[in-house]
C-alpha cells in the first residue's frame, strides 16, 4: 500500500516537477511539505513522536519509487532518514521530543561528517567541540553537506572532536540548530547531477550548543556515524534502484517508439542484449537492497550487505544510465530527453556515502571475517 501510494505521487507530482527543479536548481519546498503530510517525512518516526513508525523495507520502497521520478528529491528523503535514524537510535527522551517531533512535521535533517581532509577517512576530522561550562563551543569547516543550503536544512547532526588525543575514541556528536549564532553556511556547491538538492560548506566559529545537544556520549561520535553510515547506504542504494528503473522504463519506452529502417530500434538484438543487461543489474540490486533492509530490521549485523548493496546498486545505476543513454542515441544527450538528468544524477551514487572503492574495502575486510 505504501509503494503503490509513493508511486501515485511520484508519478502525478514529483515526475513533472524534476526537470524544471534540476535546471534552476531549486530545493522542491512543497513536495517536502507533501510528503511530510502523507507520513513519509516520518517514515522512520515512532509514533509517539508523530511518525508514521514503519521499517527499513518500507523505506527502501519509498526512496526507490521516488528516484524513480527524481533522483534529488530521493536524496533530500534518503539523507533525512538517515538523520530521523541516528536521533532515535542514540537520543534522549527530550531529543526524541524535539528532534523527531520536528522532523516528522518536515523540518529537514542533515548529518555532517565531511570535511576537505576527512572525506573516505572519517577519522581524520579536525572539527573540534571544546566544553566551556555548560555548553560546547564548536569550530570547524564541513563541506559536501547534503540538505543544507539557502532554503533547506533546518538541524543538523555534526561529528566533532571533543578530545582530539584520542582520535576516533574522541569524536563525539552534537545536534545543531540552523539559526544557532556561530554557525553559517559557505560555499553552496554548483554540482553536476541531483541539483535540486543543495550541498553546502557549512562553518562553526565559536557556535555555542547546550550540553544537552549531545547525541550519546562523549567518544561515541564514531560509532553513532558509522552504524548511521550502514542504514544511510542501504538508502543511497534504494535512490540508486530507483534512477536505474526509471532509466531502464525510459530506454524501454523509446525504443518501442523510435522507427529506425522501418522497425521500432528494440527490436534490433544489439539493444536487445542491452536490456537484458539493464534490466538483470537492476533487479540484482533491488534484491541485495532488499536483504540489506531486511536484515537491518532485524537487528542483524548489516555492514557487509549495506555496502554490498550500495556498491552493487549504485554502479548499476551509471551502467544502466548510461546504456540508457545510448539507446536513445543523439537524444538522449539533449536536456529535451528525462535521460539526460538522470544520467547527471546517477553518477555520484558511486561517491557519496562511501565510495565504490571504500565499500570495496568494507566488503572484503567483512568477508574475511566471516
Amino acid at each position: 500500500m505504501l509503494q503503490d501510494m509513493v508511486r501515485e505521487y511520484a508519478q502525478a507530482v514529483i515526475k513533472p516537477l524534476a526537470d524544471t527543479l534540476d535546471k534552476a536548481s531549486e530545493f522542491p519546498a512543497q513536495t517536502v511539505e507533501q510528503l511530510a503530510e502523507m507520513g513519509i517525512m516520518g517514515l522512520n518516526i515512532p509514533e509517539e513522536y508523530g511518525g508514521s513508525a514503519m521499517d527499513e523495507i518500507c523505506k527502501v520502497l519509498a526512496i526507490s519509487e521516488i528516484a524513480c521520478c527524481c533522483g534529488s528529491t530521493a536524496e533530500l528523503l534518503a539523507v533525512h532518514l538517515l538523520v530521523n535514524d541516528i536521533i532515535l537510535k542514540n537520543g534522549d527522551e527530550h531529543q526524541k521530543q524535539s528532534y523527531l517531533t520536528a522532523a516528522a512535521s518536515g523540518k529537514l535533517g542533515a548529518f555532517a561528517l565531511t570535511e576537505a581532509g576527512a572525506g573516505s577517512d572519517a577519522s581524520a576530522v579536525m572539527t573540534k567541540a571544546v566544553v566551556d561550562e555548560d555548553e560546547y563551543v564548536i569550530n570547524g569547516t564541513k563541506c559536501f553537506i547534503s540538505n543544507m543550503g539557502p532554503e533547506e536544512g533546518d538541524f543538523v547532526v555534526v561529528i566533532a572532536s571533543t578530545d582530539p588525543p584520542k582520535g576516533i575514541k574522541g569524536l563525539s556528536a552534537l545536534l545543531v540548530d540552523r539559526d544557532t549564532p556561530g554557525f553559517s553556511l559557505g560555499k553552496t556547491e554548483d554540482k553536476m547531477g541531483i541539483r535540486a538538492a543543495a550541498v553546502s560548506e557549512l562553518v562553526f566559529k565559536d557556535c555555542r550548543v547546550p550540553k544537552a545537544n549531545l547525541l550519546g556520549k562523549e567518544g561515541d561520535g564514531f560509532k553513532i556515524a558509522m552504524a548511521g553510515l550502514d542504514g544511510g547506504r542501504i538508502g543511497i542504494a534504494a535512490q540508486a534502484v530507483g534512477l536505474a528503473r526509471g532509466a531502464l522504463e525510459a530506454a524501454v519506452v523509446y525504443g518501442r517508439q523510435r522507427i529506425q529502417f522501418g522497425k521500432p530500434i528494440a527490436l534490433n538484438q544489439g539493444l536487445q542484449w542491452y536490456i537484458a543487461d539493464m534490466a538483470t543489474r537492476t533487479e540484482s540490486a533491488w534484491m541485495l537492497t532488499l536483504a540489506a533492509a531486511d536484515a537491518r530490521q532485524r537487528k542483524e549485523p548489516t555492514t557487509k550487505l549495506a555496502a554490498m548493496a550500495k556498491y552493487a546498486a549504485s554502479e548499476a545505476a551509471v551502467f544502466v544510465c548510461d546504456r540508457a543513454l545510448q539507446i536513445h542515441g543523439g537524444y538522449g544527450y539533449m536536456k529535451d530527453y528525462p535521460i539526460e538528468r538522470m544520467y547527471r544524477d546517477a553518477r555520484i551514487t558511486t561517491l557519496y556515502e562511501g565510495t565504490s572503492e571504500v565499500q570495496k574495502i568494507i566488503i572484503s575486510k567483512e568477508a574475511m571475517k566471516d
